[in-house]
């Protein structure tokens, strides 16, 4: 399969929507050039977002994450994330009453924000379980893996309420090499144990482009032909843009590693309209 080169790709749009991890970053940081491609997007009056289904903290918490690293372009009005869409639906059908949720402290900002009582899952007494009206599962630290789970699946047996799944990521890259599973997976394997059907957001779903694509309203003159949208993963990032309609670049240095694209693009039938080895500009 041929590469081609991102700075030529990106030339002929004017939005670029990027994920996040395997895309900007991994798990030691920031891919080392990244400024490089930004300088070069401010330069030729291209705009851009960060679309992720990172909802592990909020995004002034998530764009700090760039900060401390020397890295300024992506401040928090240019992060979407999938929890501000949970956060929206909280507001709009859970009105009182407590949110248990899997996750940290800190993904639980989106909850806090929505005015309802919020509760971590290891706190949860499943013999005073009347109060809890929602279940969001925001991220894959934060909890026991064995006990809280087995909490989880408790609560769903005995309590019939919605349950938000706020990444619907399965794995996300820690090194060149690895993986690591992601609170997607958890979520369904949960689903498959309770047999019931959970509420996602995020990538692959059209909420989040259309958030994303509502964010630019001040852009004048653009349609959906103007935007690409880059990611690592063909399952969220391309399948997700190339519902919406948009032109989309699949990168090598996340999940999906150079000598497996060719038979995950044929297995999968999902089918990026380009293939980049990064987004680095040299």
């Amino acid at each position: 399969m041929q590469l081609a080169d991102f700075k030529t790709i990106a030339s002929d749009y004017k939005v670029i929507f990027f994920d996040a991890f395997g895309v900007l970053k991994n798990s030691e940081g920031i891919l080392p050039g990244i400024e490089k491609t930004f300088n070069w997007l401010r330069e030729n009056g291209k705009e851009f977002y960060v679309l992720t289904n990172d909802a592990s903290r909020g995004p002034r918490e998530l764009a700090e994450s760039y900060y401390r690293q020397g890295f300024y372009a992506i401040t928090p009005e240019r992060i979407i994330s999938s929890g501000m869409l949970a956060r929206e639906y909280l507001d709009l059908k859970v009105h009182d009453g407590t949110v248990a949720y899997l996750g940290t402290e800190k993904s639980a900002h989106y909850l806090e924000t929505s005015g309802l009582k919020t509760l971590p899952i290891s706190q949860v007494d499943l013999k005073e379980i009347d109060d809890i009206n929602a279940l969001v599962l925001l991220d894959d630290e934060g909890f026991d893996w064995n006990t809280d789970l087995t909490k989880t699946v408790n609560l769903l047996r005995r309590r019939n309420i919605p349950v938000i799944v706020a990444n619907t990521d399965a794995t996300y890259p820690v090194s060149k090499n690895r993986i690591a599973i992601a609170i997607g997976a958890v979520a369904k394997m949960i689903e498959g144990i309770v047999g019931k059907q959970f509420i996602r957001f995020g990538k692959p779903d059209a909420q989040l482009f259309m958030f994303a694509y509502e964010r630019l309203e001040n852009v004048s003159h653009v349609s959906k032909r103007d935007i690409l949208m880059v990611g690592d993963t063909l399952k969220t990032d391309i399948l997700g843009g190339n519902k919406f309609g948009l032109d989309t670049v699949l990168v090598l240095t996340g999940n999906t590693q150079p000598q497996d694209v060719e038979v995950q693009i044929r297995s999968t039938g999902i089918i990026p309209t380009y293939v980049c080895k990064s987004v680095v500009i040299k």
